[in-house]
């Protein structure tokens, strides 16, 4: 089949950012015959954040205004070639596995909690009805981890493929300039300030920086429910004149705030399954230092070439004293982020490669090492 005349439905909970790059590049590769499928309202926090738009593109469906547009959400699931299903009911998608047809699951890790043992044998039935019995069933990996949390009930081997979130990528047209305009000594976090997230981390980086006589400065962005804790510690530590809070933003004045920025920390914790923060501020050409349990780390840092990880918080505050201290490592690991995301781990690479390998496997290919890295590479 050719892979402009093959019709996609992406089916998930909500449009938005993190999929609207991916989503314009599969409409324009496929002509149109392209359709993203909304099963459920934004939450209010996430509208307030600015992630919603006035208008949503001409692709996207909404199942969940009335039982009219649910009846033609699925004709359309039935219809396509390929189907993404995400976030979404599982009887959207039932009687498409069931007819044999090529369907991606697209899925953050499974356990964000330790595995428990004790539930193996539940789950391995469970999971085996739902997900196992069908041939054509294939797995994208939304973070490093999720292969290997399907392969505990023997679920996708050789079937899942690494994939991820895909932000707008911005590209620059003088990299040099970029680097060169952001504030010397800065340090930027933002999420939501909530326990997975760990905002308190920065805050004692800071603390411990101070003590000895560090230049910087870091800005937190964020709301949630953990902010006016983290005001008050700011406060009672003294550390005004080195952290500033900054309400939360919309997406694009974030981007703004990575754009100024010469460090990015992620202290997100194993419950971020992705954290498209990272694809963010590795396109602002940041120098990031990212916690190893994040999802999206393991797929988009190279430890010491594009980026940093760390495994504990000692870790993590001797790397941003490195950095601190050396401002041709800040630059270099920030040009090797830029390039990553504009080289390989962005939206149209993976729309063009999730058309290759589809058009690969509704052939009757099995093609498991299409590619070596990125986007489609083996998981």
């Amino acid at each position: 089949m050719n892979q402009n005349d093959m019709k996609i439905v992406f089916v998930s909970n909500y449009y938005n950012h993190h999929q609207s790059a991916f989503s314009e590049a599969m409409s324009e590769k496929t002509g149109g015959e392209y359709v993203f499928i909304e099963t459920s309202p934004m939450e209010s926090e996430r509208v307030a954040q600015g992630w919603i738009r006035q208008e949503l593109p001409a692709f996207v469906r909404q199942s969940y205004t009335d039982k009219a547009q649910y009846a033609e959400c699925l004709r359309l699931i039935n219809r396509a070639d390929v189907v993404i299903y995400g976030n979404a009911p599982y009887e959207m998608i039932a009687d498409r596995l069931k007819s044999g047809r090529l369907v991606f699951l697209y899925s953050e890790r499974w356990y964000k909690q330790s595995f428990d043992w004790k539930k193996w044998p539940e789950r391995v039935v469970r999971h085996h009805r739902r997900y196992g019995q069908y041939r054509h069933f294939y797995l994208l990996c939304a973070g490093a981890y999720v292969a290997k949390d399907c392969a505990k009930t023997f679920l996708f081997h050789n079937k899942a493929y690494k994939w991820g979130y895909f932000p707008q990528t911005k590209v620059y047209s003088d990299t040099d300039l970029l680097l060169s305009r952001k504030d010397s000594h800065s340090i930027l976090w933002t999420a939501r300030m909530i326990p997975l997230k760990h905002p308190e981390i920065p805050v004692r980086i800071a603390q411990r920086l101070v003590s000895e006589g560090c230049s910087f400065t870091l800005t937190m962005i964020g709301g949630g429910e953990l902010a006016t804790r983290i005001k008050d510690e700011i406060q009672r530590l003294q550390l005004s004149d080195y952290v500033r809070v900054l309400d939360a933003m919309s997406p694009e004045e974030v981007r703004e705030q990575m754009e100024k920025s010469e460090i990015f920390l992620f202290t997100s914790d194993r419950n971020e399954g992705w954290g498209a923060v990272l694809n963010e501020s590795m396109n602002a050409g940041c120098a990031v230092i990212a916690g190893s349990a994040v999802g999206s780390v393991p797929y988009l840092i190279r430890d010491g070439e594009n980026g940093m990880t760390y495994a504990d918080e000692e870790q993590l505050y001797q790397k941003v004293k490195l950095l601190l201290n050396d401002s041709r490592l800040r630059n270099a690991l920030g040009r090797e982020a830029y390039k990553t995301i504009t080289g390989e781990w962005n939206a149209r690479t993976a729309a063009e490669r999730l058309l290759c390998l589809s058009e690969q496997l509704l052939s009757g290919s099995h093609p498991a090492e299409l590619y070596a890295s990125g986007p489609c590479s083996q998981a």
